[in-house]
């Protein structure tokens, strides 16, 4: 069964080569263009994992990931903060607010696809399956 990636993210053209990218490496992908709908969606489709933009409208991809992971229903769903803002702390505020890796901006097929696949792994092996 093919996994789904939630993907949070408010410019078009990013939006459109994050989607190409994800269908490209064999899952479904699930769009999302602000922090609010992020939450609202992963509590309504349980995707396998987020790809959270940091800078958002109406709710910071941060909030998000933390309301995301105190959710008992979501807080298990891998979440990879993908920024432009590859500021010194960033990176540490990240994963403070419940992101579960980091990726920044421009990246490459090749590390997009890499930081997935850990994830999943990650998160396959944390929940004892198989």
């Amino acid at each position: 069964m093919r996994k789904t990636i939630l993907i949070v993210e408010d410019h078009p053209a990013i939006i459109e080569l994050l989607q190409k990218q994800i269908e490209i490496l064999g899952y479904d992908a699930l769009l999302a263009e602000d922090g609010k709908k992020a939450v609202d969606m992963a509590f309504s489709h349980l995707p396998d994992l987020i790809l959270m933009d940091v800078v958002l409208p109406r709710m910071d991809g941060l909030e998000a990931a933390s309301l995301i992971r105190k959710n008992p229903k979501t807080q298990s769903i891998p979440v990879l903060a993908v920024t432009a803002r590859a500021i010194a702390g960033d990176k540490e505020k990240c994963l403070k607010s419940g992101c579960d890796g980091y990726l920044s901006k421009p990246f490459t097929y090749e590390e997009l696809d890499a930081a997935i696949k850990r994830l999943l792994m990650n998160h396959h092996h944390n929940n004892g399956e198989q």
